[in-house]
């Protein structure tokens, strides 16, 4: 089987003879339509999608043959198609977009030899081409839009201000650019617009016919991504290949498969869908990794967690308003809608009672990802995470709390100074929970909870491995026996008491001066 990694034209998937998941039945129902806007993660199919497209409405039934479109098409008149493609922009001009667009719009004139204006109002001039079009080949005009929000993500809280004079200017040029589809509606057949996010502020939305936003439409949910029946169908061989390669059976590798790559839910119905660069690298490769986290973090994301203010892993396992994480605004204040948008949470859940929405990481790939990229953003700490992570599981495999203790010194001892709070007492104890919390998700083998609520009270953190039961309790500025006495007078042991595994309480306390574990002490409960 080949497989497309790193393709997306559809001409050269179909006759390199690579593997495709036929989606044609719902690309079908889905041109069947007028003027869509559609958002998903990066990496998820969007480009392969608009090529699709491309080639559907040109008429090319020869790459088709074969899939369900054969069944359902059967004129198959030929379009004319305009796509704009903004993932290949070159910063060699002062408005890298601008100059995009003008040769977009001069390569349209040459290939329908239609006479320019002689005019710098793009859209003036765009405005006119598509009727132009319509009446040289007598057919409405197609266009499509491959990550149109590419020019503005790529100046997102940059920090220079020629950035946020281009963002402004971008914003502008795109509003008044596609706005032209509302004038010259009479002359469109079909729109499609791509992105990873819905910036409210670019008002272009409103600029023409308004777009049905199908991002979380259940009659499109599957359009991108690999559902568990197309994964359990199309990829049988290989997931036998990958049990025999990884010496299991085939129900452990679906297991893996699923609490790795799976979870993405694009509409209230909640099917499943995998992320589909993952699974072809997976089933290349024979070997599950993060792949699609490992092929890179955007640029903005950076940027955004760099200055966000906010305790962002509070963001997961809440509910929320649809409008709340849709609606990107470009700025640090909410970076909720953009995790979402750029697939790093989804939906776990749905309150119909409120319509509202749980949010949360879609799989381990991606939690463990993210935390990773949290730990290293927010803490800047030179630790090795991955060699860290590994140390700290075989010390709790072992009930080794002395090298527990010493792990979390070694870590907190290599933060920046200049990373903690240095005046407000509340802001210190929200940096040192936060940092505990989040080097506690790094360990993502153990059934871990932070804030445990229980009868008399939260716990900090409780560590469940298998073997052992790990109750900790922190205070800052405080002292070890202080928080083993809270432990004991809430009793936050109490839930483990029929439990047959070792149960061990730790009190620490960090200081807000040296930044690290002041104070350590461990005891063993007796279970029996």
């Amino acid at each position: 089987m080949k497989y497309p990694i790193g393709i997306q034209s559809f001409e050269t998937l179909r006759q390199g003879g690579y593997v495709y998941v036929d989606k044609t039945d719902l690309i079908y129902k889905l041109a069947e339509g007028h003027v869509y806007f559609l958002a998903r993660p990066r990496r998820f199919g969007k480009s392969l999608l608009v090529s699709t497209l491309k080639a559907y409405f040109e008429g090319r039934k020869d790459l088709f043959e074969g899939l369900k479109m054969m069944e359902l098409e059967h004129e198959w008149t030929k379009y004319p198609v305009l796509t704009f493609d903004f993932n290949g922009l070159i910063d060699k001009d002062k408005n890298p977009l601008r100059s995009y667009l003008f040769s977009q719009v001069e390569a349209a004139e040459r290939k329908y030899d239609i006479t320019p204006e002689h005019t710098d109002d793009l859209g003036l001039r765009f405005r006119r081409l598509l009727p132009a079009i319509h009446e040289k080949t007598g057919q409405k005009v197609v266009v499509l839009v491959d990550e149109y929000d590419k020019p503005l993500l790529d100046l997102v809280e940059t920090g220079n201000p020629d950035d946020e004079k281009l963002l402004a200017y971008n914003r502008e040029l795109l509003k008044g650019f596609f706005s032209i589809f509302k004038a010259t509606d009479d002359h469109l057949r079909f729109v499609l617009l791509t992105g990873i996010t819905k910036f409210s502020q670019v008002s272009m939305f409103s600029g023409f016919n308004q777009p049905d936003d199908i991002s979380l439409d259940k009659r499109f949910d599957t359009l991108l991504g690999i559902t568990e029946e197309e994964l359990y169908t199309i990829f049988e061989d290989p997931i036998s290949e990958m049990a025999e390669e990884l010496g299991t059976s085939v129900e452990d590798v679906k297991e893996q498969l699923k609490h790795r790559y799976d979870g993405y839910h694009f509409s209230k119905r909640m099917k499943d869908v995998y992320n589909p660069f993952s699974i072809i690298n997976a089933f290349s490769k024979l070997d599950m990794k993060d792949y699609w986290f490992a092929s890179g973090t955007p640029s903005y994301m950076i940027r955004l967690l760099s200055k966000c203010q906010e305790d962002v892993m509070t963001f997961t396992g809440r509910y929320y308003d649809e409008q709340t994480f849709v609606d990107y605004k470009a700025d640090t204040e909410m970076p909720l809608p953009m995790f979402f948008q750029s697939g790093y949470l989804t939906i776990k859940d749905v309150d119909r009672r409120f319509n509202t929405y749980l949010l949360d990481y879609p799989n381990n790939e991606v939690k463990q990802g993210m935390v990773t990229l949290l730990a290293n953003t927010y803490l800047q700490s030179k630790q090795d995470t991955p060699s860290w992570v590994n140390e700290m599981i075989y010390a709790l495999e072992d009930a080794n709390l002395d090298q527990v203790r010493r792990l979390f010194t070694s870590f907190l001892a290599e933060t920046p100074y200049s990373m903690r709070p240095k005046k407000d007492q509340k802001a210190r104890e929200l940096y040192f929970h936060y940092t505990f919390y989040l080097l506690m998700r790094l360990i993502s083998c153990y059934t871990i909870y932070t804030e445990k609520q229980l009868s008399e009270g939260r716990a900090d953190c409780i560590v469940e491995t298998g073997g052992y039961v790990f109750i900790f309790e922190f205070k800052l500025d405080g002292t070890a026996d202080e928080a083993l006495q809270q432990i004991h007078d809430r009793g936050y042991a109490k839930a483990y008491e029929a439990s047959t595994a070792p149960i061990y309480i730790i009190g620490a306390s960090f200081s807000s001066k040296t930044g690290t574990i002041e104070d350590w002490k461990t005891i063993e409960l007796s279970n029996q």
